[in-house]
């Protein structure tokens, strides 16, 4: 194991046994914090027939009760905080886009230590003291941009709070203020390097060096787009508002192996999504988490809904997550196959001509699913004529029916055709089947 001592903190090099008993210690103070201040968990620890006391070693953890998104938003706005209000130092939100927002609160003692994560993991990327960090995610009730700022200013960075959309004047900063770091979207950053070959700019040019993607699911493939299109290390951080924000995991820039899961703050499990059996280390499932240190909002067990698996530690002494699949409520059925936007996205990308930008869209003729991909050429194949973006949109047809097993309709536009986020996160499916 490369332990690199220097610079990093203890428990980033301790033993699985030192890393395990603090673990314990935590998880034991988290089951009797949330049983003890949050109705909600007491109910449903009472109603499981299982106690905090009853948590002896780690393997207990599979007793206690699940907790998923509708207990936070049948709780909301502020009946799963376990401490009082007065005591809550700042309030994030999700967006809400399928329901109530969820809502979360943070002590300043939460503050303090999500700033140190989010700072361990930029160093851990590769960010080190006096680098420019811009930030590009999106500021407000949304994790990202604040979690992101607080982390840079705590390693020591100097911050660039540009937060999302206004894509040219993003180019001009990039350009002028000479960031070392980007945190933002994969899909965003995607727009921001068309808007610099729009510009005339070559982005392996820029003065930017590491990319740290969050936010939403992004592939391998889409890893290697970045890095040949930016020159830039596309590094994966990992997320989200109910466990922390930002700052859960992330991986290091040596080995760019999946990200490391910061295991003395959060618990990850496995489960199988349908049956809730905790699985193995290295069987593909669904993500859980258990917080072991957070005072105003203590998660036990939440359903992440991500699809992932756990991997062995490697460049530090915690486990590693492989890159998110999908998520289990973003797989789409179609004519009774699972399919996950992730799929199509490196199927797109391996197709040189193409660009990253793609949407899926979903429609019913009679009873019988119709999808269409809509795809666009890179700038530079412009030009391409009719006959030659129908031999491209063949190519993906016959990958999408071989690999996915679906019939797509695929439709190749110009350059700057498919819908673009301005803001961060990209819509991959519009469904317009009728439900």
């Amino acid at each position: 194991m490369n332990q690199q001592g220097a610079g990093l903190e203890p428990i980033e090099h301790a033993s699985r046994d030192e890393i395990q008993a603090l673990q314990l210690e935590r998880m034991k103070w988290s089951l009797k914090h949330a049983y003890e201040n949050v109705p909600h968990y007491r109910k449903s620890f009472d109603a499981a027939g299982v106690h905090p006391d009853d948590l002896k070693q780690l393997s207990d953890l599979s007793k206690f009760p699940f907790t998923t998104k509708s207990d936070l938003r049948d709780n909301y706005p502020f009946g799963m905080f376990a401490v009082p209000r007065k005591d809550v130092a700042r309030i994030h939100a999700s967006s809400g886009t399928t329901g109530k927002p969820t809502v979360v609160g943070y002590t300043l003692k939460d503050l303090d230590n999500w700033a140190n994560l989010v700072a361990r993991s930029i160093r851990a990327a590769g960010g080190r003291p006096g680098d420019i960090v811009h930030v590009a995610y999106g500021y407000g009730l949304f994790t990202g941009g604040l979690g992101a700022h607080y982390g840079a200013e705590r390693l020591g960075c100097t911050v660039i709070p540009m937060s999302g959309g206004q894509t040219e004047k993003q180019v001009q900063l990039i350009q002028d203020f000479r960031p070392d770091i980007i945190m933002v979207t994969p899909s965003y950053f995607c727009n921001i390097l068309d808007e610099m070959k729009r510009q005339g700019i070559d982005p392996r040019q820029s003065s930017l060096r590491i990319g740290i993607f969050g936010a939403e699911p992004w592939t391998g493939q889409m890893r290697a787009d970045i890095e040949a299109n930016s020159g830039v290390d596309a590094v994966d951080i990992y997320g989200l508002s109910e466990v922390m924000g930002p700052g859960v995991a992330c991986e290091c820039v040596e080995t760019k192996d999946g990200p490391v899961i910061w295991e003395d703050y959060f618990y990850p499990e496995i489960i199988n999504p349908e049956t809730g059996e905790v699985l193995p280390d290295g069987e593909q499932g669904e993500l859980v988490f258990t917080s072991l240190a957070k005072e105003a909002f203590p998660v036990i067990r939440y359903r992440t809904r991500d699809l992932t698996r756990l991997l062995p530690p490697t460049s530090r002494s915690m486990r590693r997550m492989d890159k998110i699949t999908g998520r289990s409520d973003d797989m789409l059925i179609i004519r009774g196959v699972n399919v996950f936007p992730a799929q199509v996205e490196e199927l797109v990308l391996k197709i040189a001509q193409l660009g990253p930008h793609y949407q899926i869209v979903l429609t019913r003729s009679g009873n019988l699913d119709e999808v269409e991909i809509m795809t666009e050429v890179r700038p530079e194949f412009d030009y391409l004529n009719a006959s030659e973006r129908e031999q491209i949109a063949g190519q993906l047809r016959h990958a999408v029916k071989s690999f996915i097993g679906v019939s797509a309709a695929i439709r190749v536009t110009d350059s700057g055709k498919v819908e673009r986020s301005l803001t961060g996160k990209a819509r991959r499916v519009i469904d317009k089947r009728q439900r």
